[in-house]
């Protein structure tokens, strides 16, 4: 019923009253709704996912109402908690693999382990599944207790599991290792109230003042809290540097700058970024680019910099409504262009060039432009079929039940020779010269699969990181003289 929202926005030359008749009118059609309408509507229905949604699209895309539920889950990933079973998983078209159990969660206390395939989840068969479908489903099942029909290498027989889902602790900054020597790599996957502290307490696990550079990968993270941006930001950026700017209609505006008592780390910094980083990813790296304190690589970002309150309404739920602009300290909107609604920043939006403290050109416009362009590889057919299949996993799986597993564990040539046997019974028989073309990729990839499956996720990203072009152009960049 998003046509009742307009009632809402009518004029009068008094307001109370007109607001009184208006209000009369939305619930007289829905009364006449919920006694004439073929199928029976509901209040909850009615308002929660039409009336209120509808008024809200009158403003602009990112205002948005939460129902108690929504409300209730967005309060939890302010405190980076998340409901689930603690498990990490491959998800393939129709297949999902456990790579990993977390230590006393619902996935490691059941008996759920890593190389485990989950084949039906509450009867549903998954290879049946598309892998939009295979998703859906995993997201909801994390909502409620579900049955797992599972397959375990080495395992004829069928196993099932009863899980009960918890809420598990989700840090910000889920990944940090050294990616070279002297050099650090951390990953930020949100921006909640503690990340500040937690970069801070990462970078010193990983050397601290006596890193020679930073690799701070921001890809895929969808912003946060503006707070923990200006406190990451803090950590690099001179004292009362600005880190953004807030610009409004009604909101009066706002410079926020790094505290004055704060010591900042001196290291070089390189940030990844790419079309999926946004928000408070997006202060973080304009703030950074602007004061030339780090070199930013990837993919342009998502271009999300509208200012945000969220109200809490009655019966615990609540609105986010856009109040403001976000804008880096050369003078560059972070919101891309918003046409049409009552939120139309097109003429607002600064397009062109701007400069950075030490004069290097910048574009604005929305989003971040990164210093220097890199895309990911392009995946050849048979990276694709390999990938795809879950191949790789399933000799994995398989391989660590009957060898032990070092942490310095290489992928040898006799390993290689099982894989393509393996691969031959599976029908999949590449030629010897595109063996020999993806032999690399191939060890690389494979390495990562068995020390997933023998010592958790972060190991095998260590492995990953060695084959990323972003994560290598980074390396090169933060040894080169400067």
């Amino acid at each position: 019923m998003p046509f009742l929202a307009f009632l809402l926005f009518l004029a009068a030359d008094d307001p109370a009253d007109t607001l009184a008749r208006e209000l009369k009118k939305m619930l007289d059609v829905f009364v006449t709704v919920d006694r004439e309408a073929a199928d029976p509507v509901t209040p909850d229905v009615a308002f929660y996912q039409g009336a209120i949604p509808g008024m809200l699209r009158t403003l602009d895309p990112h205002s948005i109402f939460f129902d108690p539920g929504q409300y209730e889950q967005l309060k939890q990933m302010e405190k980076s908690e998340r409901k689930g079973f603690g498990s990490i998983v491959s998800v393939l078209p129709g297949r999902v693999i456990v790579l990993q159990t977390m230590p006393g969660t619902p996935s490691a206390k059941s008996g759920l382990a890593a190389g485990d395939e989950i084949l039906a989840i509450n009867g549903y068969v998954l290879a049946r599944l598309e892998f939009e479908q295979l998703v859906q489903l995993l997201s909801e099942a994390r909502q409620r207790p579900a049955l797992l029909d599972v397959r375990r290498p080495g395992n004829a027989r069928i196993l099932r599991f009863t899980l009960t889902p918890e809420l598990v602790d989700s840090p910000s900054v889920d990944r940090a290792f050294s990616v070279a020597p002297g050099i650090g790599y951390l990953r930020i996957t949100s921006f909640d109230e503690g990340t500040g502290k937690l970069v801070k307490t990462t970078i010193e696990k990983l050397g601290g003042e006596n890193l020679k550079g930073l690799v701070m990968d921001l890809r895929d993270d969808p912003g946060g809290v503006a707070q923990a941006a200006v406190e990451t930001a803090s950590l690099f950026l001179q004292p009362d540097q600005l880190v953004f700017s807030i610009k409004g209609r009604s909101a009066k505006s706002e410079e926020v700058r790094v505290p004055k008592n704060s010591k900042p780390y001196t290291f070089p910094v390189a940030i990844l970024i790419n079309g999926k980083s946004a928000s408070a990813s997006e202060i973080v790296t304009g703030a950074m680019q602007d004061h030339d304190r780090a070199t930013v690589l990837g993919e342009p970002s998502y271009g999300k910099g509208l200012v945000q309150n969220v109200y809490p309404l009655s019966s615990n739920s609540g609105v986010a409504l856009t109040i403001a602009f976000y804008y880096t300290p050369s003078g560059r909107s972070i919101q891309h262009p918003l046409h049409g609604g009552t939120l139309d920043v097109t003429t607002s939006t600064p397009q062109g060039v701007f400069h950075t403290d030490a004069g290097r050109m910048v574009r604005g416009g929305g989003g971040i432009e990164p210093d220097e362009v890199i895309h990911p590889p392009q995946f050849s057919r048979l990276a694709m079929v390999l990938d795809a299949s879950g191949s790789l996993t399933s000799f994995a799986g398989e391989y660590v039940q009957t060898h032990p597993i070092k942490e310095d564990f290489q992928v040898t040539p006799a390993i290689l020779d099982e894989l393509q046997v393996f691969l031959s019974a599976r029908d999949i028989r590449p030629s010897v010269g595109d063996w020999l073309s993806h032999r690399e990729w191939i060890q690389s990839r494979l390495k990562q699969d068995v020390l997933n499956l023998s010592f958790g996720v972060a190991k095998g990203d260590e492995v990953e990181m060695q084959r990323d072009p972003m994560v290598q152009r980074a390396v090169a960049i933060l040894r080169s003289p400067r």
